[in-house]
């Protein structure tokens, strides 16, 4: 793969206004964008670029906003390559994108002029000065980089790879396949099943070529494999305007090695817990979705939280048009930040309600509110019509896979693992989606052996993966990591219709005594496919242990979810002599518990209110105290309304406007 032109040059800091200013941006034409590439520069360029020709530049080219343009309209207007001393990071990730190559090369972008006619071979990235008859080294361009660019970027790359649409199949009917549009507008299907893939596609690139990619970049190849009927452009754009400065990191989603342990901290969002992850893109998929199939009602989100995915959610849809969005959240089972971050969001489509009861009576109540057909035939008649932003909503779940896979490339990336070595992932767990996304990033190719189950003293599903047997009939207990307090785990329907071999009758069969009996138990057959999960708890004293123990040890500082899960990562391991690496999923950052976190690392704190203990956090942690919680500490209360569990039917009416 060789380019061969005559050369424009620049000097430093040539930033992507200049290359494409920002007026010109109304149009996402290529061909209109490169009509004025350079412009302010180089008013000449437009009028003298050949195909071919090649930019050569100084220092930190492409500097400036995130743009793809930039790059874009620089390809289109002919140009082969771009050479320069140093790129500015999200330039180079946006011309590999789009398959405009580059090669950083300092002593070529000295020793070339303007008008030089030059030749880069990129599979040696030997620059030829034909002019001069000089010659310089880059570096070459790796194999699946030449593949992007001969693709003409990673969207054309990975739509060569594509296979046959994918549809989704509800758990509990043989119903006709609904495209992930439909799915995610839907939310859950009108019989109170949830929507599956009807298979785990594959991933379509290697690590080798994942570990280079960005979070960005990431989500793009995973969720494009399972939101078929999303055009390129849409997806991109849902994932633009997800992962981006709302995100206290560019990395989105950073690994922090920990002793033997490696954490993948989820919690750098703008609600600062992991829900940000999926909640910060569904909006825009809900959106997309309803105009690609024509919705013309507003859509009413209805979410039950046992705390982060209410404010997540609400941060989310707030203000968006077209949507309503109704929280349902324990009255006295939430943190008090927690609770304070759903009470004072700001927007005219919000409204939060404290239900008297815990998060399975709320859960439960939203489930029965999506299959009631009466209230379905009311709200059609006002205009509006049901959707989910909670984990049962598919348009949840998928980019929740997004961070396993990158996780593993970017373990792959740091050199910690070898290509093809499996790793463990512990997932502090309560409504089973964080961690079947970790079984469906397992299925899609990524090297995981055991998916480890954490649960706090709520233990049915450590029961579950022991016995076979899932029964809620026991005493619900109000803990200290309180969005795993749930006896009914959701999420778990969509693996027991998969060991089930996709049976929606058996399936329904088991739902069905759930919800009459309390229980039920799976077969032998199924139970054996169970094998990928390995279950375990902590109790209160051993979460409250394992914040102390890491702390004092490591200056780590977790949040008593994350602690739940570090408990039993250390138990396995123990137990099973097992010294793969562990991948331990933390969902929230400390400060969204830091009573909990304080005390347990010294039992003086006990008596100090929560909002002094945020300055004692941030001295202990050396962690800044995040603008999420600085924001609540005197924001005024919004929403004050309650209800009790069995009318939130009439609760939602009265919200909507519906005569009750």
């Amino acid at each position: 793969m060789k380019a061969l032109g005559h050369v424009f040059k620049y000097g430093d800091n040539v930033d992507t206004d200049v290359i494409i200013p920002a007026r010109y941006l109304n149009s996402f034409d290529a061909r209109e964008l490169a009509s004025h590439a350079m412009v302010d520069i180089d008013p000449e360029f437009v009028k003298k670029v050949q195909p071919g020709d090649i930019i050569v530049a100084n220092k930190n080219f492409g500097c400036g906003s995130s743009r793809e343009h930039a790059p874009l309209c620089l390809k289109t207007a002919g140009v082969s390559c771009v050479i320069a001393e140093t790129f500015a990071r999200i330039f180079y990730r946006n011309a590999i994108n789009i398959g405009l190559p580059i090669i950083e090369c300092p002593e070529a972008a000295r020793g070339i002029e303007a008008g030089d006619e030059v030749e880069v071979d990129f599979d040696s990235g030997k620059i030829y000065n034909r002019t001069k008859g000089t010659q310089f080294q880059g570096q070459p361009f790796p194999e699946f980089m030449q593949k992007l660019i001969a693709a003409g970027g990673l969207v054309n790359y990975t739509n060569s790879k594509r296979k046959s649409k994918l549809l989704y199949k509800n758990t509990r009917n043989e119903e006709k396949a609904v495209t992930a549009s439909e799915a995610i507008l839907r939310g859950m299907a009108d019989d109170g099943g949830l929507f599956v893939p009807e298979k785990i596609p594959k991933l379509d690139v290697t690590m080798e070529e994942l570990k280079a990619m960005s979070y960005q970049e990431t989500a793009y190849v995973v969720m494009k494999q399972f939101l078929t009927d999303f055009t390129e452009a849409e997806l991109k754009h849902c994932i633009d305007c997800a992962y981006d400065e709302k995100f206290d990191t560019e990395v989105i989603a950073p690994l922090v090695k920990v002793g033997n342990t490696y954490y993948l901290e989820l919690f750098h969002g703008a609600t600062i817990a992991f829900k940000d992850m999926a909640l910060s893109i569904l909006p825009h998929l809900l959106t997309t979705a309803a105009k690609k199939n024509n919705v013309t009602k507003d859509i009413v989100i209805l979410t039950a939280t046992s705390g982060d995915t209410g404010k997540a959610a609400l941060a989310g849809f707030a203000d968006v048009l077209g949507t309503r969005i109704i929280v349902f959240y324990p009255k006295d089972g939430v943190s008090r930040v927690q609770k304070l971050q759903m009470i004072t969001q700001k927007g005219e489509n919000a409204s939060v309600v404290a239900i008297h009861g815990n998060f399975d009576n709320a859960q439960s109540g939203v489930k029965a509110l999506f299959e009631d057909k009466e209230l379905k035939n009311e709200l059609d008649r006002a205009g509006y019509q049901f959707s989910s932003a909670n984990s049962i909503n598919i348009g949840r779940l998928v980019p929740q896979v997004v961070y396993y896979v990158y996780a593993y490339a970017k373990l792959l990336q740091n050199g910690e693992i070898k290509n093809g070595e499996q790793i463990n992932v512990t997932v502090p767990t309560g409504n089973f989606g964080n961690i079947l996304a970790a079984y469906y990033a397992k299925q899609m190719g990524v090297p995981i052996d055991k998916l480890i189950c954490a649960s706090n003293e709520n233990r049915v599903l450590f029961d579950f993966f022991r016995t076979g047997k899932y029964d809620r009939n026991r005493e619900f207990v109000l803990t200290s990591s309180p969005s795993m307090d749930i006896l009914i785990s959701s999420n778990l329907e969509r693996l027991i219709y998969t060991i089930a071999g996709q049976d929606a009758r058996e399936n329904t069969k088991l739902m069905r005594q759930l919800k009459e009996e309390g229980h039920y138990e799976i077969s032998s057959d199924m139970k054996e496919k169970l094998k990928d999960f390995v279950g375990g708890y902590a109790t209160e004293e051993e979460t409250k242990a394992e914040i102390r123990e890491t702390y004092c040890s490591t200056g780590y500082v977790m949040d008593p979810h994350t602690a739940v899960a570090a408990h039993v990562c250390k138990s396995c391991r123990e137990k099973n002599n097992d010294n793969k690496k562990v991948l331990v999923v933390s969902t929230a950052s400390p400060y969204k518990f830091a009573k909990s976190v304080m005390t347990a690392i010294d039992e003086t704190y006990t008596t100090m209110e929560e909002s002094a203990l945020f300055d004692e956090l941030e001295k202990t942690s050396g962690i800044k105290i995040p603008e999420a919680i600085e924001k609540i500490q005197n924001a005024k209360i919004l929403h004050t309304r309650e209800c009790d569990a069995d009318k939130m039917k009439e609760t939602v009416k009265e919200i909507l406007g519906i005569e009750v």
